[in-house]
């Protein structure tokens, strides 16, 4: 009787614990909950974080390829030792290098008005393609992207963050 309540208690413990897939590929976000550069949440944005750690030991926790791209920009000393995006559809952690990413297509990006959208699957990518637009593209194409569009990304975030703070201001008087 003893060794069916251990074996019983051994197969519930078992099938309680996460999936060490699901725990892996999500335990970035309650260790880094903020985005470095605009402070968003990444646990709203696990379709579009990404993950960079560098070659001395250094890691960013970063909403979008946007903010990657600032974080790469600022750290030219530093080599990339690893980085990783959420894939659109499963929100894991993947080889943003390995990535099929979609370019553009009517779904707005995070932080930027072209989206750029991470996907493990090759048949995802297309999938998403045929439903809301864009391209097809590698990880240097989605990074020139995000560069090109940087600017006028950074204007528009500044201009809404400024009504924000008037209307406000507005409020308090």
């Amino acid at each position: 009787m003893t060794t069916i309540r251990a074996f019983l208690l051994s197969l519930t413990v078992v099938c309680l614990m996460p999936w060490p897939a699901y725990a892996q590929a999500k335990e970035d976000i309650p260790l880094h909950k903020e985005c470095k550069y605009c402070g968003m949440d990444r646990g709203s944005f696990d379709f579009s974080r990404m993950f960079i750690e560098y070659d001395d030991g250094t890691s960013t926790a970063l909403c979008s390829i946007r903010c990657a791209s600032v974080d790469l920009a600022n750290n030219m000393d530093k080599s990339p030792k690893s980085i990783k995006a959420g894939d659109f559809i499963t929100k894991d952690l993947i080889d943003a290098e390995k990535a099929f990413w979609v370019i553009g297509g009517s779904k707005p990006g995070i932080m930027s008005k072209r989206g750029k959208w991470a996907f493990a699957k090759k048949e995802m990518a297309e999938s998403f393609i045929k439903a809301n637009g864009g391209s097809l593209g590698d990880f240097e194409a989605a990074m020139k992207a995000a560069y090109e569009d940087m600017y006028a990304d950074t204007k528009a975030i500044r201009e809404r963050r400024g009504m924000k703070k008037k209307h406000m201001m507005e409020h308090k008087h």
